[in-house]
C-alpha cells in the first residue's frame, strides 16, 4: 500500500501510462501492436478504454498490471515503475477463472496464497469480508459449478478484493453474462469499487460495449485500430444514477462512436 494515497485529492493521477509501445516480433519484421499510449487514471474514477476488436485495449491493460512488458515507454503507480505484477494491482478477467474444484470462499483464498503476512485465520476473514462485499454471503462453500455466471464473476470480484488493491483492473468482466445479469452486476459492481469501504482508488476497465462504458465511465479512452495509438478522450459529464433513456446519454454514446469510426 502506498502511505498518503487516502490524502490525495479527488481525481488525482493514481496510475499514469507514459509513451507505451508494444512489437511483437514476426520472423524478422516487428509487428507494432501499441504505438505511444499515454493516459491516466485518477483517485475515485472509473476509467474505461475501448476500441476496435483485436486493437490491444487487453494487452495494453496486461502491460499496466504488470503482466507484459512493453517494448517503449512506463506505467507508474503514483511515482513507482510498475516492472512486474505488483499487490497494489489486481485484475478481474473476462472468462471468471475460478478453479472448479475448489468453493467460492477457496477460490478467494487462492487469491491470498502468497501473503506471508497474515495467518490462516486472517486470510479466512479477508476472504469472508470480500465475499460478503461482492454479494454473496451465504455461498461459501458452494462450488463454481453451482453458481450462475453472474455469481462467477462475483467471486472473482471477491478473490480481488480480498488482497487489498489499490488499482483495479477489469477485462471485459460483463461481455460473456446476459444482459439483465450483466445490467445488474455493473451497478452493483459500479456502487462497490467507487466507495470507501474497499481499498480501491482507481479502476480502470476494458470494454466494447460502448452504452455499458457511458453507463461506468468517469473518463473514456478511446483507441485506434491496430497498431493503436489514443485517438481521443472523454471525461464523462453525466449525474449519476445514470439515464439509459436520456438523450443526454446517447449523445455521450454518439460522441464514443464518432471517435472510433
Amino acid at each position: 500500500m502506498f502511505e498518503g494515497v487516502a490524502q490525495l485529492a479527488s481525481g488525482s493521477p493514481i496510475v499514469t501510462v507514459e509513451h507505451v509501445s508494444l512489437d511483437y516480433h514476426k520472423e524478422k519484421e516487428p509487428l507494432p501492436v501499441l504505438v505511444d499510449v499515454s493516459m491516466t487514471a485518477g483517485k475515485d474514477r472509473f476509467v474505461c478504454v475501448t476500441g476496435p476488436s483485436g486493437c490491444g485495449k487487453s494487452t495494453l491493460l496486461r502491460i499496466i498490471g504488470g503482466l507484459n512488458k512493453a517494448s517503449a515507454g512506463s506505467v507508474k503507480i503514483l511515482n513507482s515503475e510498475v516492472t512486474g505484477p505488483r499487490t497494489e494491482i489486481t485484475m478481474v478477467f473476462q472468462n471468471f477463472v475460478l478453479l472448479p474444484w475448489r468453493t467460492a470462499l477457496e477460490n478467494v483464498l487462492f487469491g491470498l496464497s502468497s501473503r506471508k503476512d497474515l495467518t490462516n485465520e486472517q486470510k479466512k476473514e479477508k476472504a469472508e469480508k470480500a465475499l460478503d462485499e461482492a454479494g454473496l454471503m451465504g455461498f461459501e462453500n458452494v462450488y463454481p459449478g453451482e453458481l450462475s455466471g453472474g455469481m462467477k464473476q462475483r467471486v472473482g470480484v471477491a478473490r480481488a478484493l480480498a488482497t487489498d488493491p489499490e488499482v483495479m483492473l477489469m477485462d471485459e468482466p460483463f461481455s460473456s453474462l446476459d444482459d439483465l445479469t450483466a445490467e445488474r452486476l455493473r451497478k452493483d459492481i459500479y456502487a462497490l469499487l467507487i466507495n470507501p469501504i474497499t481499498s480501491v482508488k482507481t479502476v480502470i476497465m476494458v470494454s466494447h460495449n460502448v452504452e455499458e462504458i457511458i453507463e461506468l465511465a468517469d473518463k473514456v479512452v478511446v483507441l485506434s485500430p491496430r497498431p493503436a495509438h489514443v485517438v481521443g478522450e472523454l471525461e464523462i459529464e453525466l449525474p449519476r444514477p445514470r439515464n439509459k433513456k436520456s438523450t443526454e446519454f446517447f449523445a455521450w454514446v454518439d460522441k464514443v462512436y464518432a471517435l472510433l469510426s
